[in-house]
């Protein structure tokens, strides 16, 4: 396990990503600071900035402005950085051509950290014939061989760019298990980023989400839960709270409120019983605050669904 002066996972100050010279703005004064030792969900719609965020991370571009470090040196330093993030893109890329054999022999010859006997031993326990082309393998065969190339790395950072969300829920699920065993075995961090928030609620304990090219909140899963709150009140009973409470969405529904809010220690008392909220709600108030949508209170999944 990271000792407790490791130096962040991902640091970054007013970063910034522009792609060409009129285009989109990908991201947008991006400041964080991820201690290691977690497993870190990142989550937004489409369009946000995940992508370019974690290929940034991972030195395969260059920032426009601001500066990003990944485990306290500048992304793809050199070899010797390169070989401690292990990168499982979308889709899960594989060769379709090379058996799997093969792959691992790839492996082997480019990264001079390969742990054989742990591909070996992966690569049985999840039921793959080393003599199969890639090319001939299911979604979540490909990836499960793409993790494990990623993890006999043996990294100190795994990063997954959207590598479960074409897979079925059993094949999904067999992977985040996998994934949070290597990060077990390994003692590594790791960044996931999905659509799919269950898969986040399952496996993540650090939380960034990303909208509109700006991180909108970040922090510890379990400090953002009892952070916030649901409160309801009479239609109108909400517009005035105490001095330490940020209101980051309101919904109406008839005649009552429904406002999900932040809290200061230091926060006023509030005029009604707050409630606890789910990661979902937590997720989507900022994502429809960044997005100035207006949805009723049964509109929830629908505006998540929308914005994927």
């Amino acid at each position: 396990m990271p000792h407790a002066d490791s130096p962040p996972v991902l640091h970054a100050t007013d970063l910034a990503k522009k792609y060409g010279r009129r285009g989109k703005q990908a991201l947008s004064e991006v400041n964080l600071t991820v201690p290691a030792g977690r497993v870190i969900g990142l989550v937004g719609p489409n369009g946000a900035g995940k992508s370019t965020l974690l290929h940034l991370a991972c030195g395969l571009i260059e920032p426009t402005a601001g500066s990003l470090t990944v485990l306290g040196a500048r992304p793809a330093a050199n070899a010797a950085h390169l070989a401690k993030v292990g990168f499982v893109a979308q889709n899960t890329p594989v060769y379709g051509s090379f058996t799997v054999a093969e792959h691992l022999k790839l492996g082997a010859k480019m990264n001079p950290g390969w742990d054989q006997a742990l591909a070996e031993r992966r690569i049985r326990q999840v039921g793959l014939n080393p003599a199969q082309k890639a090319g001939q393998l299911s979604g979540g065969q490909r990836a499960q061989l793409a993790l494990t190339i990623a993890a006999a790395k043996r990294p100190d950072l795994l990063i997954f760019d959207e590598p479960a969300a074409a897979l079925d829920p059993l094949a999904r699920r067999g992977f985040l298990r996998n994934l949070m065993e290597f990060v077990i075995e390994l003692g590594a961090s790791a960044v996931l980023s999905s659509h799919l928030l269950d898969d986040i609620e399952q496996v993540c304990d650090y939380l960034i989400v990303l909208c509109d090219s700006r991180v909108q909140v970040a922090g510890d899963v379990r400090d953002l839960l009892t952070g916030h709150a649901r409160l309801v009140g009479p239609r109108g009973g909400l517009d005035r709270l105490p001095l330490g409470v940020e209101v980051i969405r309101t919904e109406h529904n008839g005649h009552y409120s429904h406002a999900i809010v932040r809290m200061d220690t230091a926060a006023g008392p509030l005029p009604y019983p707050p409630e606890p909220v789910s990661l979902q709600e937590l997720v989507l108030a900022y994502m429809s605050r960044a997005a100035g949508l207006e949805i009723g209170v049964h509109g929830r999944t629908e505006a998540w669904e929308t914005q994927r």
